[in-house]
């Protein structure tokens, strides 16, 4: 078994931010580490959607990409919301799928995209981010 580091941000916005092997069973420290931080900030109303969000997002890196490794972070953003991010090394751009009706997989960037308020992503010399943000909705995710 692989230690997870779990540490918060040392400068800027509140965050909280580990890195984990790109497998499966690292949807489950992942969600783990978002209910955490948004238990810690008192947004638990929401960590039910942004526990989805981020199994989501680790589960693209981990079944699209050959990473040995992701970056997994939480930040709180302002005003209430929150920022969901993981990175990773690969260059390959997330493509929302229109998967069958009887599909069992293809979904993960629809649940996104109907879950959060936004989201994106952004590539870099080593990699790219996948980002997700909570709590900008009058409806409130964060409260």
């Amino acid at each position: 078994m692989t230690a997870t580091a779990t540490r918060p941000s040392a400068t800027g916005a509140p965050g909280y931010s580990a890195i984990l092997p790109c497998r499966p069973e690292s949807a489950g420290r992942a969600r783990l580490l978002v209910s955490t931080a948004l238990r810690m900030w008192g947004f638990s109303a929401c960590s039910g959607t942004a526990t989805l969000i981020v199994s989501e997002l680790i589960t693209n890196a981990v079944t699209h990409t050959r990473c040995r490794l992701a970056r997994v972070t939480i930040t709180l953003i302002g005003d209430g919301a929150v920022r969901i991010v993981v990175a990773d090394t690969s260059k390959s751009v997330p493509i929302m799928a229109s998967p069958a009706s009887d599909a069992g997989s293809g979904r993960g960037l629809l649940l996104v995209d109907a879950l959060s308020d936004c989201w994106g992503y952004r590539l870099h010399r080593s990699g790219k981010v996948v980002w997700a943000e909570l709590g900008n909705k009058t409806d409130g995710a964060v409260k």
